[in-house]
């Protein structure tokens, strides 16, 4: 098990961009495969604070290398139902944006990280050290969720094979949203998600609105 280390996180370094100088690794972007993916699961077979890493670590990346990369997170509550994997798993965004050194852009597959050499001089030797402290901001901010575990993917046949999963499960996404309108439900809902760049943004979401990115649907 890796040494736990409490890193530098805040709202504050949401919009952090990491320069080609100073990247550690670079996962996913326009050069590799990369996706991010909520599943909900039940109390049983969730293992809360559990981080598996399939394939190399972190520690054994070589600087400035560009590898394929994959998140899944699973998550079990009492309340923690199937619509809620899309809202869960658009707080990647924010959540990973606000660890300094690390950045986070777009969503699905189609996600560009880099991990700054600030984590490397920070002792950070695992993405188990990354992403227990991603967990702990999750259970925070969401109370819902009970119980989360984290499974990265870092070998090529893994990440490949997870992509198929990954895209499965956003076409079910896309058809369930398809199938709403505005006239069937009783709420709407708001979103800010912008503001991290545009501090005047907010859109409102219904069924037959998405929000203008396209991040967000109801």
């Amino acid at each position: 098990m890796a040494e736990e280390i409490e890193l530098d996180m805040s709202p504050m370094y949401e919009g952090e961009r990491i320069r080609k100088g100073d990247i550690w690794v670079e996962m996913g972007g326009p050069k590799a495969d990369a996706f991010e993916l909520s599943v909900a699961g039940t109390m049983d077979d969730v293992q809360d604070g559990k981080v598996t890493v399939v394939g190399p670590d972190i520690s054994e990346m070589e600087e400035g290398k560009t590898i394929p990369f994959g998140m899944v997170f699973k998550v079990a509550g009492e309340l923690i139902e199937k619509d809620l994997e899309s809202i869960i798993e658009r707080r990647n965004h924010a959540l990973l944006s606000y660890i300094h050194g690390w950045m986070h852009l777009n969503q699905r597959d189609a996600i560009w990280m880099r991990a700054g050499l600030d984590l490397k001089k920070a002792g950070v030797t695992s993405f188990e050290q990354i992403f227990k402290n991603v967990m702990n901001l999750y259970k925070a901010e969401m109370p819902f969720i009970e119980k989360m575990e984290v499974t990265i993917l870092t070998d090529p046949a893994a990440v490949a094979k997870g992509l198929e999963e990954a895209h499965a499960a956003y076409g079910a996404r896309d058809e369930r949203a398809k199938g709403l309108h505005d006239e069937e439900v009783d709420v709407f809902y708001g979103c800010t998600l912008c503001q991290a760049f545009a501090p005047t943004s907010a859109c409102a979401v219904t069924p037959d609105r998405p929000s203008l990115c396209g991040a967000i649907t109801w």
